[in-house]
């Protein structure tokens, strides 16, 4: 089950690929750092048929750091499936498939990773396309929308403010968001609520 972005709620098959050279300070997925299994694009593609499903999400770690991940998104798109990519924001989005739905991150303060944001991914987006911000508290919050004057990543497409579970209250952050009138989407992570921390979801 698709937990965030603006396919939530969608059943989803999820290919998360193993290594991620960032260490935010939340991370939820620590084990895909490494392990996993060695498998040919021909075997992914032929996994994903099994489900009954189109929507396929890419994610990892950090996916674009696989050598091969752009290849596997554009045989995915090519198979006939409704694709979409998680990735951090770190890497360039630029050489991705334009049928792709890029999700991409900006890394927040807080995360220990602001600084490998790579900026000029920001010009890459489309409708299609959708930021995320994870924010562990009020600072981080703020910082954000100071991004948002400084780019006019809304005019490109959708933004999402998300509370890092367990750290930010989720009603705090949509008060944030009320009072100043974002033009963001807040989400909370749905896969958390229904099976809390389980591992591999």
């Amino acid at each position: 089950m698709q937990g965030e972005a603006s396919r939530v709620g969608l059943p989803t098959v999820f290919i998360r690929l193993t290594g991620c050279p960032l260490r935010c300070t939340y991370c939820d997925t620590e084990y895909a750092f490494q392990g996993g299994d060695w498998l040919t694009i021909g075997a992914i593609i032929d996994q994903v048929h099994a489900f009954p499903t189109r929507h396929v999400t890419v994610t990892g770690g950090e996916p674009l750091a696989q050598k091969a991940c752009i290849e596997l998104l554009t045989t995915l798109c090519n198979a006939g499936f409704d694709v979409s990519l998680e990735t951090s924001g770190a890497l360039d989005i630029g050489e991705v498939d334009q049928r792709i739905s890029r999700i991409v991150d900006i890394k927040t303060p807080a995360s220990g990773e602001h600084e490998r944001n790579y900026w000029a991914n920001l010009a890459l987006l489309s409708p299609r396309d959708e930021v995320k911000f994870v924010l562990s508290n009020e600072s981080d919050y703020n910082w954000a929308k100071q991004i948002l004057i400084e780019h006019p990543i809304t005019q490109r497409c959708p933004v999402l403010f998300s509370p890092v579970w367990g750290q930010l209250e989720p009603a705090h952050l949509a008060e944030w968001i009320l009072r100043d009138a974002l033009p963001v989407r807040m989400q909370i992570q749905l896969h958390k609520i229904l099976w809390q921390e389980v591992k591999g979801r």
